[in-house]
């Protein structure tokens, strides 16, 4: 039995050589991960990462962000450990509107447009629901952070 053991061990390689000019290549995967500790908070870049080629035959996980595109600029959610994947649900995008923030809200129905001057009462990106006090009438509501930081509201 450890012969054939050691048999497979030495006929795989040379069979996987021997048909390896009949399959398809099979392109490196390259991977980010981080070079030093990343702490909550702190804001990824690039030159906290390092890139590194997967071994053949090996895949990165799922549900890790490996990208450029999905890390760079964003905020580590908790510590994130040299040489490790990063988790996705470890990261997030940066908020656009802080705790307490003064920010303008508008209200836009077709022609007609409200705006008003509110506090955030939760931080918030891109996208997010965030509730909000308008600071005149002390009235609490929510509304979507839009990209350029101010918070769109809805009749309800």
């Amino acid at each position: 039995m450890i012969v054939a053991v050691r048999f497979i061990r030495i006929a795989a390689p040379l069979l996987a050589l021997i048909l390896g000019a009949a399959l398809p290549a099979v392109a490196d995967e390259v991977v980010l991960i981080p070079n030093r500790v990343i702490y909550p908070g702190e804001t990824i870049t690039l030159a906290a990462l390092k890139e590194v080629t997967l071994q053949p035959g090996r895949q990165k996980p799922d549900a890790v962000a490996t990208t450029e595109q999905e890390l760079d600029g964003k905020i580590a959610k908790r510590t994130l450990l040299p040489g490790r994947y990063i988790p996705a649900n470890a990261i997030r995008e940066a908020w656009l509107v802080d705790r307490g923030a003064p920010v303008q809200v508008y209200f836009v129905a077709g022609a007609l447009t409200i705006s008003a001057t509110a506090v955030t009462l939760q931080p918030g990106a891109a996208g997010d629901l965030v509730k909000v006090r308008n600071i005149d009438s002390g009235k609490v509501f929510t509304g979507t952070v839009m990209a350029d930081g101010t918070i769109r509201v809805g009749a309800s």
